[in-house]
């Protein structure tokens, strides 16, 4: 038997000249200097979570570790450069050996290295989502599927409900009894489109970015020898936001560090709000079950916000069951204001308050307005918001997606009325025959001449029944029931030539004709759908059609927002975003608004009376609470007005009584007219 014989090695005393006991504190300290093998770092929010990696790597560095046995994975290429970029300042010397990068780069390189072991060549095309569309299109037309009867859903909806499946590890059969019950008749043809789009990315050489995890995963399990390669070659794994891993991701984690490789994971579980793509988390909360030798770091010290926000904060989490005891507690000696909660008369009033208060705390306590944000559950809850900074000519930014008025199907719905009101209108025209299946642009230039040639189209009032003129024009077959359908509801819009209020019509198109089509072409139906609702509330405070209409057009993109030069050179302006997309984001004033039951936690969970979605909501609320810095409003409307049914009273989100109320300054809103009031 061979003798084994080591090599003793001097460890460098900090080569960086990095004081770390003094440039750390105690609790980061301890993660960033604890032995090799696995842990988990439970980094609450605002507590240097990226410090905390990036003098990991430079520790490591110091202790004699080769940049090139350590892989950094992260979820934005963002993330990871400015990982790489912090270490570079920290430590002397070349790293450009260290794997630092997003799950999807990481396996792309190890895939091109490896490309014959999974029956792909070098030379493999990634897919963008253009290129996942064209392709399901053509398998779809392959399929040679019957879709004249009813929609088939589009490629968008494919590649997501395909997706989910990939991330979640779930049948096609638990997808659609989960997210997409409206398809569930589809089964079996979705099914036989799947199958032929995997087929389709082999023959054609191409992998979309769920391919790329899944077959690393499976080169790993399938070959043990290429495996070892990169167990042997990354001693120490580093994960960012590991609360946000899902299935796929964990388990080539599991399968990187195998049972000899250091793996510290970092992340807060209170902060895992994306099970909606798939992150599980279970993967954070169950790491020790996991990894039965692991030790749990726990940082604690927030550089963020006031005192008065944390304790907020750490009182509301408290109310979760599946979560890990921490409390956070602010590296800010002096005393804040307390946060406030806000009751509105109604959503105007609400929008009203967060401008004024907007206004005041930018002229009156000199915060700039780029330090402000609004958050919110759902965009449409924006839609007041919106309105009434424009109105103020109040500059904003939205990070959750376009301006309420120019998203598509807003657009779309839109569309129908400015048909009506105007028959010369071929944009809107031929907006509306798109929709229909089968009808493209031809279609619709050749329905467009043939509406040009009736009488009706000349006249400057609206014909008295739309279906009387246009049920008799050609279709494509598989259009033909919806055209029908497309033309009585047309009917609904101005009966007997007379236009009816701008909500009776939104409600007409949407249940009429446009609802059928949001589920078959845009993968977060729910939310869409919940947007052109907000858009009939708004339009029942109009009587005019045209009116409204012309609203529509004034809130356009550059509508109460600078132009010109001065707009390149003007960033200070207030940013509306969902809490979603806030997430890592922070800002010195926070107004959460809209917070009552059924819209913040959404009613579609309360209904589900689901107690693991219910902690995600509650997560989410902790995540907006955290974003604050100094200022926190928490604004709610009593009164939600609604089209049909009248005023609906609004109970208080129930979060709100997750904490004691002394934690909070409640403010009563009055109104005070001013002689000079321009609003």
């Amino acid at each position: 038997m061979a003798r084994e014989y080591k090599l003793q090695r001097k460890k460098p005393v900090s080569a960086s000249g990095i004081a770390y006991e003094k440039e750390l504190n105690p609790e980061q300290f301890g993660a960033v200097t604890s032995p090799p093998g696995k842990s988990l770092v439970i980094a609450g929010a605002g507590s240097g979570k990226t410090r905390t990696l990036t003098y990991r790597v430079s520790w490591l560095l110091d202790q004699g570790e080769k940049a090139r046995n350590i892989l950094l994975l992260t979820f934005t290429n963002k993330a990871a450069r400015e990982m790489v970029e912090r270490v570079r300042s920290l430590v002397p010397g070349d790293v450009s050996d260290l794997w630092a990068g997003t799950f999807h780069s990481i396996c792309n390189r190890i895939l091109r290295r490896h490309s014959d072991e999974i029956g792909f060549t070098k030379s493999f095309s990634i897919l963008d989502r253009d290129d996942q569309k064209s392709l399901m299109s053509g398998v779809v037309a392959s399929c040679n599927i019957d879709t004249k009867q009813r929609r088939f859903p589009k490629s968008d909806v494919l590649i997501s409900m395909f997706s989910l499946m990939v991330n979640t590890g779930v049948d096609l059969e638990e997808v659609l009894r989960a997210r997409y019950p409206y398809f569930d008749d589809w089964a079996e043809e979705l099914e036989k489109v799947r199958a032929g789009y995997v087929k389709k990315k082999r023959d054609t050489n191409s992998l979309d970015f769920d391919d790329m995890l899944c077959l690393t995963v499976d080169l790993f399990k399938e070959h043990p020898k290429v495996l070892k390669i990169y167990q042997k070659r990354f001693s120490h794994i580093l994960v960012d936001e590991y609360q946000d891993t899902n299935s796929v991701q964990s388990e080539l984690i599991d399968l990187l560090s195998g049972e000899a490789n250091s793996l510290m994971a970092v992340g807060d579980d209170s902060q895992s709000i994306y099970s909606w793509r798939g992150a599980e988390v279970d993967h954070i909360l169950n790491f020790r079950e996991r990894y039965p030798d692991s030790v749990v770091h726990t940082i604690e010290t927030n550089y963020r916000s006031v005192p008065e926000i944390l304790d907020l904060s750490n009182a509301a989490i408290s109310a979760n069951k599946m979560r890990f005891e921490k409390s956070l507690r602010s590296s800010r000696a002096e005393v804040g204001a307390k946060p406030a909660l806000v009751a509105l008369e109604d959503p105007a009033t609400q929008a009203s308050f967060v401008a004024q208060r907007m206004l005041e705390l930018r002229d009156e306590e000199g915060i700039e307005l780029q330090e402000m944000a609004v958050l919110y559950r759902a965009h449409f809850q924006s839609l007041d918001i919106q309105m009434e900074l424009t109105r103020r000519g109040i500059p904003f930014g939205i990070t959750s997606g376009l301006r309420f008025f120019e998203q598509a199907h807003i657009k779309d719905v839109a569309a129908f009325l400015r048909f009506v009101t105007n028959r010369k209108d071929e944009v809107s025209f031929k907006r509306m025959v798109q929709m229909m299946p089968g009808c493209g642009p031809g279609t619709s230039e050749k329905l467009w001449q043939k509406w040009l040639s009736e009488p009706a189209s000349g006249n400057p009032e609206p014909p008295d029944k739309w279906s009387a003129i246009f049920i008799e024009y050609s279709v494509p077959k598989k259009a033909a029931k919806h055209w029908e359908q497309f033309c009585y509801t047309m009917d609904e819009l101005n009966p007997g030539g007379v236009f009816v209020s701008p909500s009776e019509m939104i409600f007409s198109v949407l249940e009429g004709i446009y609802d059928d089509y949001l589920k078959d072409s845009f993968e977060n139906y729910e939310s869409r759908r919940a947007d052109i609702e907000q858009l009939i509330q708004y339009g029942g405070t109009f009587e005019d059609v045209l009116e409204f209409l012309a609203q529509l057009s004034l809130m356009s993109t550059t509508d109460g927002e600078p132009t010109g030069d001065k707009a390149e050179l003007d960033d200070d302006k207030v940013t509306l975003s969902s809490i979603h997309q806030a997430k890592g984001l922070e800002w010195k004033v926070v107004f959460l608004i809209w917070l009552v039951d059924g819209q913040f936690p959404n009613g579609r969970i309360l209904e589900a009376d689901d107690e693991a979605a219910f902690e995600e909501e509650r997560r989410l609320f902790y995540v907006a609470l955290t974003r604050a810095k100094d200022e926190l409003y928490l604004t709610y409307p009593m009164l939600n007005p609604k089209s049909y049914t009248g005023d609906v009273l609004c109970r208080p989100s129930r979060f709100l009584d997750d904490f004691p109320k002394e934690m909070v300054e409640t403010w009563n809103v009055g109104n005070e007219w001013k002689e000079d009031d321009p609003f």
